[in-house]
């Protein structure tokens, strides 16, 4: 049996300048979530793909084989939606959990997550993340340099992320979904244990107008 995946779709795409769903501007021709989804069906590790995507809009996002749900308030609103129609369906033990607005996502990477998860039973959650290549700071309140972080023990989080169910519906039932920034958050917020797999360094998000530009780049050499 394979892994139910859930694609959090359900942005406002306010950033992005776009007018409307982040999920459904296209990229290289296609809706920005389309990319994900197509992913995730050539992953081995996966056998249902749900999105999460905004209310009311549930009749814009027609990939075939995909079920979806409409979101939340928030991230981890959409997620705990997602969850629910997936326990509807049956009972996993893991789900993956995927930001639309990464198309970069490998078969590869999301199936060395599930695998990776499945093979430590000490780990909660693992997530994809990518070395600090930058100089990173921390800065005081009132804007002035406090202190020069060592990049060596830093990574930048992204999807796909890996979890639990059972950790992962306790750990949203009682976190602060408002304050999370990922899911993984509120894992380690209830004390559990998450790992990292390490994402190759084309595994961008989109989120302002330029990465659209380099999104479709990036796709359409692939392609």
């Amino acid at each position: 049996m394979g892994v139910p995946a859930l694609i959090v779709a359900a942005g406002s795409g306010q950033r992005l300048g776009a007018g409307g769903p982040k999920a459904l501007v296209r990229v290289a021709g296609r809706p920005l979530y389309a990319w994900s989804v197509e992913a995730f069906r050539k992953a081995s590790q996966i056998d249902r793909i749900y999105v999460a995507v905004p209310p009311g809009h549930i009749g814009s996002f027609t990939e075939p084989g995909i079920v979806t749900v409409e979101g939340g308030e928030t991230r981890s609103h959409s997620v705990a939606n997602g969850l629910e129609a997936i326990r509807a369906e049956g009972s996993p033990g893991m789900v993956v959990v995927h930001d639309a607005a990464r198309p970069m996502v490998s078969p590869a990477l999301i199936d060395a997550a599930v695998i990776g998860l499945e093979g430590d039973e000490e780990l909660h959650a693992l997530i994809a993340a990518a070395p600090m290549t930058d100089t990173v700071k921390r800065l005081g309140d009132d804007g002035v340099v406090i202190e020069t972080l060592d990049r060596s023990a830093l990574v930048s989080v992204q999807t796909p992320q890996v979890f639990r169910v059972e950790v992962l519906e306790r750990a949203i039932a009682d976190g602060d979904l408002a304050a999370a920034t990922d899911d993984a958050a509120l894992i380690e917020a209830a004390g559990g244990s998450v790992g990292v797999i390490e994402s190759p360094s084309g595994n961008i998000k989109v989120t302002v107008p330029s990465d659209l530009d380099l999104a479709a780049l990036l796709l359409e050499r692939n392609r």
